[in-house]
């Protein structure tokens, strides 16, 4: 069987491995944490198959909110519950909180400094990268998908366009595309389901 077809080999223990994992997480995600998220969660600590992770991701991505705090609160209450979603959304708060709050008492006299700007443009190319990685990476589990990787990629390209390009305001780019891209899937799936055909 394809490895990424099968569950999730590994659970959180206990809220406070959920707490600790993601307070880890969060303090490994200089510039975002998106980009060593999937690495820690399916590489790692084996919580989600790559399927599930891009399932839950997009899912992460339109809801209100950052991101990465909706999946805390996904993988948290899919396990414990309220209380383990509490202490996973935790983990992903408490620790960063701190630190921020610390360098902001120090870095803010620094702000205008020359070299501490050309440090902060350095850390954005390497975010950026990070990204744009973890996007290649997550593209395996796409060719798997329904509709088929030209049309996801297609989605992916028109999207792109669309909020980076034209402009268009992201909320009314999900509205359009995304409520497409469901609709389509959801006939994919019930055709399939209706003939007995498996992917």
């Amino acid at each position: 069987m394809d490895a990424h077809a099968q569950e999730a080999a590994c659970a959180p223990r206990s809220r406070a491995d959920l707490f600790w994992s993601f307070n880890a997480l969060a303090l490994q995600g200089f510039g975002g944490v998106l980009a060593i998220v999937q690495r820690e969660l399916v590489d790692n600590k084996r919580w989600l198959t790559l399927d599930q992770f891009a399932e839950d991701w997009a899912v992460a991505q339109v809801m209100p909110g950052p991101n990465v705090m909706n999946l805390s609160l996904m993988i948290g209450g899919r396990h414990f519950g309220w209380s383990g979603a509490a202490a996973a959304l935790a983990g992903m708060i408490v620790a960063p909180v701190i630190v921020v709050l610390l360098l902001a008492a120090v870095v803010g006299q620094y702000a205008q400094a020359e070299a501490l700007q050309g440090v902060m443009r350095g850390l954005a190319a390497v975010s950026a990268g990070m990204i744009a990685s973890l996007s290649l990476k997550m593209m395996r589990s796409l060719k798997q998908h329904v509709l088929g990787l030209g049309l996801v990629i297609g989605f992916a390209l028109a999207t792109f366009v669309a909020v980076a390009v034209l402009r268009y305001p992201l909320l009314a780019v999900l509205l359009s595309l995304g409520s497409l891209a469901v609709v389509m899937t959801y006939q994919r799936l019930a055709s399939r389901a209706r003939t007995g055909t498996t992917p």
